[in-house]
């Protein structure tokens, strides 16, 4: 007996889920740009494999605890997406999935903990950075803490950067050609505060006064990955509203940020906010994208010595935004640099979102790989847009005893403009 996906039983995403697993004829195309299959080797691992289980799941013929594992496996990296002939949408299948079978999951204790203190800090960085002085001083006993707190503790750095506080507006320093809005991120304003500081310098160097709307909050893609729907939604129309003004464009600065945005209208699709949230996604680019666009650029001075930088593709830049190219001609534009490759630059370097914290020893796996991929390109340098993947890639460096260091795009201008590359 043949079974179909009851396109109404789930809500306005039924048919959107229901429209992706139609496009699917299982070539396997996607094999080989999928990270955790090349881990595993298991089909089911698979983005072919995991369609079939979620298909299977949403006609009622498997149960979702047979499914679960290997769902949750999976990186939402999106590395399919491009290798795909049939153009199948596997975001608008694996996320709306999660969001609603997230709460009939059955869980271990230790997860549930996980998860829960993730999704209560992560997106806020004033509980984000208590959260890590309180860590850090936890530290020196972390073998003695259950199994699900150790994995977070090994994560966090030695050392925070000082907290930065944001101005409302910055004005351009040279004549005004453009006015942007800032997305300040959330776990980024812990972890790496200079990225937002770079980009407001490269950006008014360039003619851009930049507005930081002060009641903006977490773009919501940590939760939407993990299935946490409604307070996803919650944090995309506190940001829609927080955003409203006259911008040119909404400039983000993290990919998974950028690709969050991206995905506001499948979050709120079904609500009176889908029209509003489809507006604020078109107006949104990643800050790459905004200074390809501006065309020439203030000339940036000669450097002291040449340098060699190898540039690495955060997957919600390149697979969930289609953004590559804009990246790597601003890079190859600073005198000086020489921009080489990664080898296996298609694959994922292991951070995703908590995936981290989720799925510790594949993330360590593809973190090392990536890290040596990085190392054999000869760069002194490595360059990316994701503060997930520079905390990844620095720390797996760092474990190897490798000098390479690890910068943000802008980060990288904004030294060459300083004479400090």
């Amino acid at each position: 007996m043949r079974h179909e996906i009851n396109r109404e039983q789930y809500g306005a995403l039924g048919p959107v889920m229901a429209d992706a697993v139609s496009q699917c004829v299982h070539c396997g195309f996607c094999l080989s740009a999928c990270p955790t299959y090349q881990e595993l080797g298991r089909e089911p691992d698979s983005p072919r494999g995991r369609i079939i289980l979620m298909k299977e799941v949403l006609e009622g013929t498997i149960p979702l605890d047979s499914a679960a594992p290997h769902l949750d496996a999976c990186l939402g990296c999106l590395g399919c997406v491009p290798a795909c002939p049939s153009e199948v949408p596997y975001g608008d299948l694996i996320s709306p999935f999660r969001a609603l079978h997230q709460s009939k999951q059955p869980r271990s204790l230790g997860n549930r903990i996980k998860r829960t203190l993730a999704q209560l800090t992560l997106p806020f960085p004033n509980r984000f950075r208590l959260a890590a002085k309180t860590g850090k001083l936890a530290k020196p006993i972390v073998g003695l803490l259950p199994e699900a707190l150790r994995v977070m503790l090994d994560l966090l750095p030695d050392e925070l950067p000082a907290a930065q506080r944001l101005d409302a507006v910055y004005p351009a320093t040279t004549k005004q050609r453009g006015r942007v809005a800032l997305l300040a991120g959330c776990a980024q304003q812990v972890l790496a505060p200079d990225i937002n500081l770079a980009t407001i310098e490269v950006l008014n160097r360039n003619g851009i006064e930049v507005v930081v709307p002060q009641r903006q909050g977490c773009c919501g893609a940590l939760s939407w990955h993990v299935g946490n729907l409604k307070a996803a939604q919650k944090m995309a129309i506190e940001n829609i509203k927080a955003f409203a003004g006259n911008f040119d464009a909404i400039v983000t600065n993290a990919a998974g940020c950028g690709s969050g945005i991206h995905e506001y209208p499948l979050i709120l699709k079904g609500t009176e906010h889908e029209e509003a949230a489809s507006r604020f996604a078109k107006q949104t680019m990643d800050v790459s994208v905004y200074l390809a666009s501006l065309g020439e650029l203030a000339p940036i001075p000669e450097p002291t010595q040449p340098i060699t930088v190898a540039y690495h593709d955060a997957c919600h830049l390149a697979n969930a935004q289609g953004v590559r190219a804009q990246p790597r001609h601003l890079l190859k534009s600073v005198p000086g640099i020489t921009l080489v490759e990664v080898r296996d630059g298609h694959l994922c370097c292991g951070s995703a979102g908590t995936y981290n914290i989720d799925q510790p020893e594949i993330a360590a796996s593809l973190g090392q790989q990536k890290a040596d991929r990085v190392i054999e390109s000869g760069a002194s340098l490595v360059a990316m847009g994701n503060i997930g993947c520079m905390t990844q890639i620095e720390n797996h460096l760092q474990q190897k005893g490798s000098h390479v260091r690890v910068r943000h795009t802008v980060q990288i201008l904004r030294d060459a403009y300083q004479g400090k590359l």
